[in-house]
């Protein structure tokens, strides 16, 4: 950790931290130590356990919890700032991470309330751990949804309000397995490719409850940039299908409209390319090229744009009838 500010040994650096396991992180190996169980326990409901191999980490995290700390949620949004090669990441006065790209390391110190927080790790503290350090490992982040079928995963991109989440609800509806809702990460190991989700919930406006009768009742659970919004776990309280990792199959496109329709046609790979790079963060030159890896990878799968509007539902029956009949040169449009 020589690269690493002291900063006061903040992050007391001496401090033992005897708890020790490997995960895989959206397709890289991720080490953990720590002196506190709970935040093993809400690293395995994330990510998988790592296979025992040779292989070194690709990162590693020491993730130090203060016993004495005396934090209470609610925990303030998180602030992120960058200089350089080095990354600090704050989710309140008393818990924060340095990331130091370069070696791959990351250091963490966290009150006794917020490492306790399982629902807090999984949902804000191990997403943004992953945006900060994916490009520096060849993992692209990608502003899409997911569900899979069979492990092949059908990946929905678009800005927000395009209707991803909807649309991947509609789709698990069918019997699609639900990855992951707005954020989806991708990288390539030993010649495969792979697409990871990380939070596990499912996050929907309000406008969804019009949709899906078994929301109709439900009654917002929190308020995001000022709209209310209503957020489950997919699978505990809306009984679909979950799945942790898939294969890509193919990416859709999504391109919202107000009134009813269903378009869906063919995109060259160069279109696809084009919008992917629109939504990376600027990045060094190196972490470029090992993401340009994958997404030359993806758009060399199937990529469609899919004009649509109207019931969520409808349009997903029309998405499954159109890949079940494997009608993958024949666009539609009505």
């Amino acid at each position: 950790m020589g690269s690493l500010v002291k900063a006061g040994d903040f992050f007391r650096r001496d401090a033992k931290t005897p708890l020790q396991r490997r995960f895989m992180a959206a397709g890289v190996v991720c080490a953990i130590e720590t002196n506190f169980e709970p935040v093993l326990a809400a690293a395995h409901e994330v990510f998988l356990p790592a296979e025992s191999s040779n292989k070194g980490a690709d990162f590693s995290l020491r993730l130090w919890v203060d016993s004495e700390s005396s934090s209470q949620p609610p925990w303030p949004n998180p602030y992120v700032r960058g200089l350089d090669h080095l990354v600090f990441a704050s989710f309140d006065s008393d818990s924060s991470m340095l990331v130091d790209l370069c070696r791959h390391r990351v250091l963490g110190r966290f009150s006794a309330k917020m490492g306790s927080d399982r629902n807090y790790w999984k949902t804000v503290i191990f997403p943004v751990l992953m945006s900060v350090v994916a490009a520096s490992v060849g993992v692209v982040e990608l502003h899409c949804s997911c569900v899979a079928r069979n492990n092949k995963g059908y990946l929905l991109v678009g800005p927000s309000r395009s209707g991803k989440s909807t649309l991947a609800m509609a789709l698990a509806r069918t019997g699609f397995a639900f990855l992951s809702d707005d954020r989806t990460f991708c990288s390539q190991q030993t010649g495969k490719l792979s697409a990871w989700g990380l939070t596990g919930s499912l996050k929907l406006r309000q406008e969804a409850r019009t949709w899906f009768e078994e929301l109709s009742h439900r009654e917002p659970t929190e308020v995001e940039d000022g709209e209310s919004i209503l957020r489950f776990d997919p699978e505990r309280q809306l009984g679909l299908k979950r799945a942790k990792f898939c294969e890509p199959e193919c990416l859709i496109f999504l391109d919202q409209r107000e009134e009813p329709r269903f378009c869906l046609q063919k995109m060259s790979p160069q279109d696809a390319a084009q919008r992917l790079d629109q939504e990376l963060m600027a990045e060094p030159l190196a972490m470029i090229e090992k993401q340009r890896e994958v997404i030359d990878r993806l758009v060399a799968t199937p990529c469609w744009s899919l004009q649509y509007g109207g019931d969520p539902i409808a349009v997903a029956g029309r998405l499954t009838r159109h890949f079940d009949q494997d009608s993958s040169e024949v666009p539609e449009c009505r």
